[in-house]
């Protein structure tokens, strides 16, 4: 059962690399973030999709929260979130590609765990990309979910960043 408005988000193990090596130009190794405390006391608008270097989703996504986010701010949100079910390393690269690192959080959950939790894994098996994670926006305001907006199978409609700075009104 995928989550729901009202519900706790639920806890997990993402991770982040936010740091390159000077000399080979590699994201760093990276860094643990548990759901659960770093959503406390913030509001956070999340995004997820299925996964980096896609074409909707660094060619729509990506930028539709880069293009909102001084004025998601203004509203109130603390941070943004990118999360895929890649590696923290791949997330890293894709989101310096995208000039949005720094300013956007690009998170994996590479064993796709957190996915599960949610109840938006988005099977792949058969055009070879395996277990993934469904297209989706949530605003989540200390680690309760306000506003969840799950894209249908292809679709990239409702979980875009301007949807989400219309639903704050």
């Amino acid at each position: 059962m995928p989550i729901k408005v009202g519900d706790l988000v639920p806890d997990g193990k993402l991770s982040e690399s936010t740091e390159f090596d000077s000399a080979t130009s590699c994201a760093m190794a990276p860094k643990e973030v548990d759901v659960a405390e770093a959503t406390k006391g913030k509001k956070i608008a999340v995004f997820g999709l299925p996964g980096a270097y896609t074409p909707t989703c660094s060619a729509k996504h990506v930028p539709s929260y880069v293009q909102n986010l001084d004025k998601l701010k203004a509203k109130g949100v603390n941070e943004v979130w990118c999360v895929a079910t890649n590696d923290a390393f791949v997330m890293a690269h894709w989101g310096k590609d995208q000039k949005a690192l720094g300013k956007i959080r690009f998170l994996g959950d590479g064993s796709a765990a957190w996915t599960k939790a949610l109840g938006l894994g988005l099977d792949l098996n058969a055009r070879g990309m395996g277990l993934r994670m469904q297209r989706f926006s949530m605003l989540v305001d200390n680690g309760v979910v306000k506003n969840l907006n799950i894209e249908g199978p292809g679709k990239f409609e409702v979980s875009d960043g301007a949807t989400m700075l219309k639903q704050l009104g």
